[in-house]
């Protein structure tokens, strides 16, 4: 077994230039844990925001002068490697793919975590690649419109930033739950859209998506590029604005529309499920996948020692679905 890994670290907060390539012994695991080989894992906006310590105030559970767990990642798909002596729901040569979470590390060679955390065995109609994009685009997407939102068929959907991997996820999952979907991107993403299963897409730059009296019954906003209040005249009686990405005005709209008003602003921290809820939630995603009702779209595929170029082409804000590294 390899005894060195390779992976990404973090020593401060700011542009994909702070990353800095490390080689580390690979631990052993713990009694509890799986040691795993990464064949592939993901590079988020999530994960640029976190790089960056974006919001500011995310940096009370990150480090608040710098990232406490010091690498990069959180999303990853593997071979399990090595168990611990008390490990009984993982063997070595398994497919696994799942979260680092708060412990990140997951842009790396090898990485160990617990049996019972965020983990699940990968199954082989899906490749490495697809899998670790999963707890980021697929769950979060779906945790949104069903947990949160709780999605009726025939229902009306907006979906902001529809050509990311929230978005091009979102616009599958909605369409599978029998809603009318309407996506917001650029003219170059129309066609991609429309082959998800987007009933209608609104080029942003020559169409206003939340045009007063649209009458949508949910808009998730995938990267909170709007608001409550920009979307508010576009929401039916008692639709609902969703959105991952918390901020201020959010917290006060999430509190003061839960409290008082018929039109709700609404956010989850997703990825802060517990890890039972991740499972479950993925096993669902998997089903839609079998069912041939969900595919991860895929946009570019980088060398693991490319990892600072992926984060600069994730910043552009062009990435189309979903972007990892092997």
């Amino acid at each position: 077994m390899e005894t060195t890994l390779n992976a990404w670290s973090v020593s401060r907060y700011g542009g994909p230039d702070v990353l800095t390539a490390v080689s580390r012994p690979v631990p052993a695991p713990a009694t509890a844990e799986v040691l795993i080989r990464i064949r592939a894992s993901a590079v988020s906006r999530a994960d640029g925001m976190m790089r960056a310590g974006q919001p500011k105030f995310a940096r009370l559970f990150l480090g608040l002068k710098r990232p406490r767990a010091g690498l990069a990642g959180t999303c990853f798909s593997g071979d399990v490697v090595a168990v611990g002596d008390t490990v009984t729901k993982f063997h070595v040569g398994d497919a696994v793919f799942g979260e680092a979470g708060l412990r990140f590390g997951a842009n790396a060679t090898h990485i160990s975590v617990d049996e019972e955390g965020s983990l699940l065995n990968k199954p082989d109609t899906v490749n490495y690649g697809e899998a670790a994009t999963l707890f980021d685009g697929g769950m979060t997407s779906w945790h949104f419109l069903t947990r949160v939102a709780k999605v009726q068929p025939g229902e009306r959907v907006l979906i902001l930033g529809g050509s990311g991997s929230l978005g091009t996820a979102a616009v599958q999952f909605a369409k599978a739950l029998g809603a009318k979907v309407t996506a917001s991107a650029s003219a170059r993403n129309t066609e991609l859209l429309r082959s998800l299963g987007a009933d209608h897409v609104a080029d942003y730059n020559v169409e206003d998506p939340l045009k007063h009296g649209a009458d949508y019954d949910v808009v998730f906003d995938t990267l909170g590029v709007s608001s409550f209040g920009a979307a508010k005249p576009a929401l039916a009686e008692n639709g609902r604005y969703l959105c991952p990405v918390l901020g201020l005005a959010l917290l006060r709209d999430t509190i003061l529309t839960g409290l008082f008003r018929h039109k709700k602003a609404l956010f989850a921290a997703a990825g802060m499920s517990k890890p039972e809820v991740h499972r479950e939630e993925l096993s669902e995603v998997l089903t839609l996948m079998a069912e041939n009702k969900f595919s991860p779209v895929m946009d570019r595929v980088y060398s693991l020692s490319d990892l600072v170029e992926a984060h600069a082409y994730v910043e552009t804000g062009r990435k189309r679905g979903n972007v990892v590294v092997v």
